[in-house]
């Protein structure tokens, strides 16, 4: 019996862990917008997550970075991983000019594989 509740701790741990982690990716001032047609895929564990906020501010980490940093962030990174996917989190309240400047800072970064978020009506 004690080796059964080991496990159940540890399995406890572990999801509680990667819960966390998944929730510091996301910023809870973007609100995505929503969709009925989209797809719900698996993400890849070495996605980066852009979080674009409504005043067009960039958020990677927690980090609130500007165009400059942003792009030299994802040169660093394509430099080490090549076919490196972005999901892009933008709030719905941001212009289309803006999620096109992020698009292309990641294009000109090499990045390629951009996704974007979105959610469920509810």
């Amino acid at each position: 019996m004690a080796p059964l509740i080991d496990i159940v701790f540890l399995l406890l741990i572990f999801f509680l862990v990667t819960w966390q982690f998944s929730r510091s990716e996301q910023d809870s001032k973007v609100k995505v917008p929503t969709s009925t047609q989209g797809k719900e895929e698996h993400r890849a564990q070495s996605e980066i997550v852009v979080n674009i906020r409504g005043n067009g501010d960039l958020v990677i980490n927690g980090q609130a970075l500007n165009e400059e940093q942003l792009l030299g962030k994802l040169r660093a990174i394509v430099e080490v991983y090549e076919n490196q996917p972005v999901r892009l989190r933008g709030d719905g309240e941001i212009t289309y000019q803006t999620l096109m400047g992020v698009i292309d800072i990641c294009q000109k970064a090499g990045i390629w594989n951009i996704s974007f978020a979105t959610r469920k009506p509810e």
